[in-house]
């Protein structure tokens, strides 16, 4: 059940950026997440946005691990938050702090804490008309209400999907797993990329399968470089369904490039620098 993602299928979702652009017209990202444990989370998914192309990303973290974020890349804009959990708090400021931005991911490396600020943020982004990623931590179920009908791609793994609408799919074949995407993908009225050997993608109305990949993948830290380029792809102007299509594609074919060098010893870094040279090529 469903189409397979193929090169083809890819380029006509991916789209060059005009030779004569100037600077902010091809995207501002914000990235929301990190926390006491997890610095690395939100700065993969930052500096993955940035290599998809995007002009401009904003890495929101709490203020304790903002020097941190800040040394690995001055790439990166880092806005401190003032609570350790996105709070209520945290995100009514930070609301009031960002500029205009066309995507964004919440989530990586959060922690288990309050959900309200991740509501309130969620409802706010996507009623600003940003396109809206929702990973890891920030994949609950009471978020469902406020992105219901919106520009928003949920990315669980099967546990994560377990959590959010009560389901196990860890037996289940991949026709079985499609039909249970979709599904729900309907009911909530956005897009789904459940993440596996296998990827399922829909958006209730189609479903892709995206094969490409490596079992050198399982490496902490490579879901959070695919938040990071679906974004990036929302930027682009592809709908969420068409951007997770392209955006599950890419990082699979990245890790694939990745392993060929490093064999099953690569980092979410190594995909992270493949991305621009798998990108390159359908530049022009």
């Amino acid at each position: 059940m469903g189409a397979e993602v193929t090169e083809d299928l890819f380029q006509t979702v991916f789209r060059p950026r005009i030779e004569d652009s100037h600077k902010g017209q091809n995207g501002v990202v914000l990235v929301v997440g990190g926390g006491w444990l997890y610095h690395g989370a939100p700065t993969l998914a930052a500096l993955a946005a940035l290599r998809s192309g995007v002009d401009l990303v904003l890495v929101a973290v709490p203020k304790m691990i903002a020097p941190s974020v800040r040394a690995i890349s001055p790439n990166l804009i880092v806005l401190p938050l003032p609570d350790a959990k996105l709070t209520k708090g945290s995100a009514r400021r930070l609301l009031k702090w960002i500029p205009q931005i066309d995507a964004a991911v919440v989530g990586p490396g959060l922690g288990n804490g309050p959900k309200d600020g991740i509501n309130i943020l969620a409802s706010e982004l996507v009623s600003r008309g940003a396109g809206i990623v929702l990973d890891a931590d920030a994949l609950r179920s009471e978020v469902l209400d406020h992105v219901k009908g919106r520009k928003c791609v949920l990315t669980p793994h099967l546990g994560e999907f377990k959590r959010l609408f009560g389901v196990d799919l860890v037996n289940d074949s991949v026709d079985s797993k499609a039909k249970r995407v979709k599904k729900y993908a309907k009911q909530w009225k956005l897009t789904i990329l459940l993440k596996g050997k296998v990827d399922v993608i829909s958006d209730g109305n189609e479903v892709v399968l995206n094969y490409t990949g490596s079992s050198a993948m399982t490496v902490g830290g490579t879901g959070d470089v695919l938040s990071g380029l679906l974004t990036g792809m929302m930027v682009a102007g592809a709908s969420p369904f068409k951007a997770a299509m392209a955006a599950a594609y890419v990082n699979g074919v990245c890790g694939e490039n990745a392993a060929k060098r490093l064999g099953y010893h690569l980092t979410a870094t190594d995909l992270i620098e493949e991305i621009p040279l798998m990108l390159k090529k359908y530049d022009y």
